[in-house]
């Protein structure tokens, strides 16, 4: 996957904290909390999903680029690149 490890660091927070956060909104509809307050919590949580989406995207794109400029291989191409930020999307 990503060998960056500071990238790889900064995405496992991410996801832990909306880990933490979901189970947060599944307690927050279990209780019964006030509507908007569980759509803020969710909206925070879908949020945290794509900036650790985005990074990954990234960091593995960056990768890529440089991997490609060292071997001489052919970089990925608009295309590709449009559907893994489109999968994001």
């Amino acid at each position: 996957m990503i060998g960056d490890e500071e990238a790889i660091g900064t995405i496992l927070n991410r996801l832990r904290r909306a880990h933490g956060q979901l189970a947060g909104v599944i307690g927050m509809i279990e209780d019964g909390r006030d509507c908007k307050d569980v759509v803020t919590q969710l909206a925070a949580v879908s949020r945290a999903l794509d900036r650790a989406g985005f990074k990954i995207v990234a960091t593995g794109l960056r990768e890529c680029l440089d991997e490609d400029a060292k071997t001489g291989n052919e970089s990925l191409d608009v295309e590709q690149l449009e559907k893994l930020f489109l999968a994001l999307a």
